[in-house]
C-alpha cells in the first residue's frame, strides 16, 4: 500500500517560527509555489495512474490550499478529495501562536522538560497533545488505508509517520525536519519512508 504525503506550503508562522498547531493559518506566497511544486512532482510520479490514487487531505485550510494547488498542478480537478480530521496537526493548546523564544521567558521550567523529552512533553491547555498522542491518531488513520492515497498533512503528523513506520527512537522521530518542498513515499507493506527528490 502507497502513501505520498507532502506537507502543507509554509505560511508566515512558519517563516517567523512561531508554534502554529491547529490555528488556521493560511499560506504564504512561498507556500503557494512550494504546493504547486510539489503538485510538478506528483504528476511525474504517478504519471497516468492517478485515478487510483485517493486524495485525503487535513481540513485545515493551509492543508486544503496545498492540497488544491497541487491537483491543479497535476491537471486535476482541484476541489476533488476529502478531508479527514485524524491528519489535523498536533495541538499546542496555550503556545499555538508563540515562538519557543517567547515561551522561554514565560515557561522556562516546562521548555527545559521539552527539550529533555520532546516526543511526551504535552504543553499546557486543554486541546493540547504530545507527539505520542498524536501517533495514536495517525496510527488509526493509516490502519484505514485501503487504497494508493495522497495525503496533503502538517509536519507533527509526518514525525508520527516517521515513528510508526520506521521505528525511529521518539526523539530522532520528534527532532527530524520536515521539508515543504518534498514528497515522501510510504510503503505501508514493506514499512519503508523515503523522501523522494
Amino acid at each position: 500500500m502507497l502513501i505520498y504525503a507532502i506537507r502543507h506550503g509554509q505560511t508566515d508562522w512558519n517563516a517567523e517560527a512561531r508554534m502554529q498547531g491547529q490555528k488556521d493559518i493560511p499560506l504564504n506566497d512561498i507556500g503557494r509555489e512550494q504546493a504547486r511544486g510539489n503538485g510538478v512532482k506528483l504528476k511525474a510520479i504517478l504519471g497516468a495512474d492517478t485515478g487510483l490514487f485517493d486524495f485525503v487531505a487535513s481540513p485545515l485550510s493551509r492543508t486544503r490550499e496545498t492540497m488544491e494547488r497541487a491537483r491543479a498542478a497535476m491537471g486535476l480537478t482541484p476541489e476533488l478529495y476529502r478531508t479527514d480530521e485524524r491528519l489535523k496537526e498536533l495541538s499546542f493548546g496555550d503556545w499555538e501562536g508563540r515562538t519557543l523564544k517567547e515561551l522561554a521567558v514565560d515557561y522556562p521550567e516546562l521548555i527545559e522538560e521539552r527539550e529533555h523529552d520532546k516526543w511526551a512533553f504535552v504543553p499546557p491547555g486543554t486541546s493540547a497533545e504530545s507527539y505520542e498522542i498524536l501517533s495514536w491518531r495517525i496510527g488509526a488513520w493509516m490502519k484505514d488505508v485501503v487504497g494508493p492515497t495522497v495525503c496533503v498533512c502538517h509536519g507533527g503528523v509526518i514525525r508520527a509517520m516517521f515513528r510508526l513506520i520506521a521505528g525511529l527512537e521518539p526523539d530522532a522521530a520528534a527532532m527530524t525536519d520536515i521539508p515543504q518542498d518534498k514528497v515522501l513515499k510510504i510503503d505501508l507493506a514493506r514499512n519503508t519512508i523515503d523522501w523522494l527528490d
